[in-house]
């Protein structure tokens, strides 16, 4: 049960909070005023997208925050326990929405993500919203209706499962079906890549080093040139040393001061010399080998050849290799692995027909129980000449089994049924759609749930009919609900009014838990508007009082 809903920064509402009872709560007030985002922000918390836009303007996060009394024996404890959150008698589901767009999600404390809070919000709140019935025309949602009132969910991902690796091994098998009709030009193919690529011997590397040893080659005479200068210079600047060196010596014999300095030009001195054997021997050892210079560009070039075909690395060059290879020995046994696919795609087809027939016979029992249970609460929605049916037909095998679905309706006694949405009204889908929320809640564990101008496209008889089954569904479910029906809105026992007011140069929302005598002045303001007379407040007493009856 939804105890408690604090909501800051979004939209237009600034701070809110909200404390809810069980039974059957009531959220009216002018369009516009902020209802819808009341029950947006519970959508968020259950995982929904939420943009930056929805923070408030000039206020850096939104912060919804919603407190929840869990049964004893909840599924959601076991979830909890499952997903490594705090299981307790409360469950506290926070959500933190940047003005970025960024979003934080928190689960009793605990750090989590919306997937999370989808899987748990699923088991605590049910949201119908004024479109939902719009899903009762799309044909695609009617088996998910069926699948979810007879439990089949689980059954039908695991029939999804099994199909989709079918699918995958048809596509594998088709693939390799298209190789095999070309089989023996790819192999011709292959093997000439395989043999260019391993003829060349490459090395990792080799091409950096080809192109240091080629421009060394070919800067051989160059280099020769300037190892001979440079040779008969230090040989100068060597005897000029040496001859410094020997002036040194004297002064240092005589002069003790001066030892420091000879001993720093003997250094120098020897030095030079080590330096002008290395160039020596530098020069000596040049490379001049012309044969070798064009071995060498003939290598770059082939090396180039294979980077324009197979990489622009010598690296990818050997990696395209080896997938060459692989897909060679592929093609190789294609004809086996062909076999092979053949047999067990062959066997789980056998077994998919056998998974889907057993889903199909399940649909078929929860359909005729559907129909029953259905036809049941149409007479307490105002429909009772209405007859509601489902028309199963076999379709080919496909990812949701192998049945084709459609719900049928006739709203007047002797027509014949005809698919929704050629024949049911806006009123009478909302009303088709209440039955099925109360059909469900009656078999899952959800404990809230959420309305949200479930009432649009009726008035008079059918909206009496409408408050007085969601008064009944109160009775062993919270459900809190969005109404511009006073029929609906004098049924709840909690009402709250929310209102938008504009403090300075901002609009806020504000939301008001009403007393019995302000709820009276609300229900009237909302049948007479400002002008509310007495036998207004009358007829509201007469329509309040239904709640003890």
């Amino acid at each position: 049960m939804l105890c408690e809903l604090h909501i800051k920064n979004l939209a237009i509402i600034e701070d809110l909070s909200l404390i809810f009872t069980d039974g059957f709560s009531i959220l009216t007030g002018e369009t516009g005023a902020g209802k819808s985002i009341i029950l947006q922000s519970l959508g968020l918390l259950s995982g929904g997208k939420g943009k930056g836009t929805v923070v408030r303007s000039g206020t850096p996060q939104a912060i919804i925050e919603a407190v929840f009394e869990l049964p004893s024996h909840s599924p959601v404890s076991t979830l909890l326990e499952a997903s490594g959150f705090e299981d307790a008698d409360e469950l506290i589901i926070k959500r933190i929405i940047a003005a970025t767009g960024r979003s934080r999600f928190y689960i009793n404390g605990s750090l989590a993500n919306g997937k999370s809070a989808r899987q748990i919000s699923s088991h605590l709140i049910s949201i119908a919203s004024q479109h939902d019935h719009q899903q009762l025309l799309q044909r695609s949602q009617h088996l998910q209706f069926i699948d979810i009132i007879g439990s089949h969910i689980e059954d039908r991902q695991h029939y999804q499962n099994r199909y989709n690796n079918w699918r995958a091994l048809q596509e594998e098998f088709n693939s390799l079906a298209a190789q095999n009709r070309d089989k023996e030009q790819r192999k011709d193919f292959l093997q000439y890549q395989i043999k260019e690529i391993n003829d060349c011997s490459l090395l990792v590397d080799e091409d950096i080093q080809l192109d240091e040893e080629k421009s060394r080659l070919r800067s051989s005479t160059k280099n020769q040139q300037l190892a001979a200068k440079a040779l008969d210079l230090l040989f100068s600047a060597n005897q000029d040393l040496i001859k410094t060196r020997a002036h040194l010596e004297q002064i240092a014999n005589a002069d003790h001061e001066a030892a420091s300095l000879n001993e720093g030009i003997a250094e120098q001195s020897y030095l030079l010399e080590d330096h002008f054997a290395e160039l020596r021997n530098y020069a000596e050892n040049i490379p001049r080998d012309p044969a070798r210079l064009e071995e060498i560009t003939e290598r770059i070039g082939i090396i180039a050849g294979l980077k324009r075909k197979y990489g622009i690395s010598i690296e990818e060059i050997l990696a395209y290799g080896d997938e060459a290879q692989q897909e060679l020995a592929t093609i190789e046994n294609i004809d086996e692995t062909l076999e092979k696919l053949q047999k067990t795609m062959t066997a789980l087809h056998t077994e998919l027909i056998s998974m889907a027939r057993s889903l199909s016979a399940n649909r078929k029992k929860t359909s005729q129980k559907l129909i029953t249970e259905m036809n049941g609460e149409l007479a307490s929605l105002c429909l009772k000449n209405g007859l509601f049916d489902i028309n199963i037909q076999p379709s080919e095998l496909n990812h949701i089994g192998c049945d084709d679905v459609e719900f049928l309706f006739s709203a007047n006694h002797g027509e014949q049924v005809k698919p929704l949405k050629d024949v049911a009204s806006g009123g009478e889908l909302s009303r088709l759609l209440l039955g099925l929320k109360c059909i469900l809640a009656q078999k899952d564990h959800v404990e809230t749930i959420i309305f949200d101008e479930i009432d649009s496209g009726i008035s008079g008889e059918a909206a009496e009919s409408v408050a007085l089954k969601i008064q009944e569904l109160a009775q062993h479910h919270q459900v809190i609900c969005i109404s511009h029906m006073v029929q609906i809105a004098s049924l709840a026992d909690d009402h709250f009014r929310v209102r938008k007011e504009i403090n300075g140069d901002r609009t806020t929302t504000t939301i008001t838990l009403l007393d019995e005598p302000q709820t009276l002045e609300s229900l009237a303001h909302m049948l007479d508007g400002t002008s509310v007379s007495d036998s207004t407040r009358k007829y509201v007493k007469k329509l309040m009082a239904r709640r003890d009856q």
